[in-house]
């Protein structure tokens, strides 16, 4: 059995790239979180005790019923995981790994990286102005006392 998985990854592998060499790209699609914590498991297992947005749908969830669907959408762009995206969060009953904000809210579609595990598949540089910014302006960062995982044991 553990020949035939080998086996069918390095055949996986090897039409991966026949297809890039060809010209053919995959489109980048999220992933979740769960397909990043067998290469990252530090990283992984740190996220989820410690970062509150690995929780984000908690919140979300318990505002639902009070917030119009515009509200929702604005909610789910910075709460959810690849909303609107390919793979991306769709609702809590069609895509619940996808309701909190995980790992690829930050660095990007994961597909390419989780399958290649290419580290130049995925955003690894990150800064608080390009990365973090966007989710936290001015407002939110008073309203929560926003510290960036980029400088925290979290991450």
């Amino acid at each position: 059995m553990k020949h035939l998985l080998i086996l069918f990854w390095a055949a996986l592998a090897v039409m991966l790239g026949l297809s890039l060499s060809m010209g053919n790209t995959f489109e980048k699609e999220y992933v979740g979180s769960d397909a990043c914590k067998g290469c990252h498991v530090q990283e992984y297992d740190n996220f989820m005790q410690y970062a509150s947005k690995s929780k984000s749908d908690e919140n979300v969830q318990l505002m639902m019923d009070k917030l119009t669907p515009e509200e929702q959408r604005e909610c789910f762009e910075c709460h959810t995981t690849g909303y609107g995206e390919p793979g991306g969060f769709i609702s809590f009953e069609e895509t619940p790994e996808m309701g909190h904000a995980g790992c690829e809210v930050c660095h990007g579609p994961g597909s390419e990286h989780a399958f290649t595990g290419d580290p130049y598949l995925i955003e690894a540089d990150l800064t608080i102005e390009e990365h973090c910014a966007p989710c936290h302006d001015d407002d939110r960062v008073r309203n929560i006392n926003y510290k960036p995982l980029l400088y925290s044991g979290a991450h």
